[in-house]
């Protein structure tokens, strides 16, 4: 696939959602999709990288490049998408700057911005915390890990999920069918 290649169209909407682990990424992800309805795309970085391939965060690993594919792939059949996971900017911006360098219609970058005591209060409610100890969060945790793009948004940490859902999706303007409060599986 070639990387410099146009894909999407003047109406989908590409959304990547960054920040360090248990920042909020997948939560948000998830409320957003469902909020949008049919139509949206969730591609993620944890899924690609630690389920589907099982590889290890390291340079020259595959996960970016497939991550990439996915949104590709989804932008030029019609899909919004939202692309969440850590990313460090480190490792990433160069496939970041591709997509949306190639993206026909509008992108947003999102940055949470949490800190490493809320980092590792929030971890300790996922089911992750009993595989993950707050060693190893220390270690993978980078501050303010931002690409520094002029429009990328920033998130504080004291952002609710319901607040961080409108923003992102006003911001990029993705329309939210479901209802304000309508963060429960939606059926099939």
């Amino acid at each position: 696939m070639d990387h410099a290649a146009p894909t999407g169209n003047s109406e989908t909407i590409l959304i990547s959602i960054r920040g360090n682990s248990s920042a909020g990424k997948s939560t948000i992800a998830t409320a957003l999709r469902r909020r949008h309805g049919r139509g949206c795309a969730m591609v993620g970085q944890d899924h690609i990288r630690r389920i589907l391939l099982r590889e290890r965060d390291k340079p020259g690993g595959l996960a970016p490049a497939l991550m990439a594919q996915n949104v590709r792939f989804c932008l030029h059949h019609g899909y919004h998408v939202i692309l969440e996971g850590i990313m460090h900017t480190a490792r990433y911006r160069s496939i970041l700057t591709e997509l949306r360098d190639a993206h026909r219609g509008r992108t947003l970058f999102v940055y949470l911005n949490v800190s490493l005591p809320e980092t590792l209060r929030r971890h300790e409610t996922r089911p992750l915390a009993a595989e993950v100890s707050p060693e190893n969060l220390r270690s993978w945790y980078t501050p303010r890990d931002v690409l520094g793009w002029p429009d990328e948004l920033v998130l504080p940490e004291t952002t609710t999920l319901e607040q961080a859902v409108k923003r992102i999706a006003t911001t990029a303007g993705l329309p939210l069918t479901g209802r304000d409060n309508d963060l429960l599986p939606a059926v099939p």
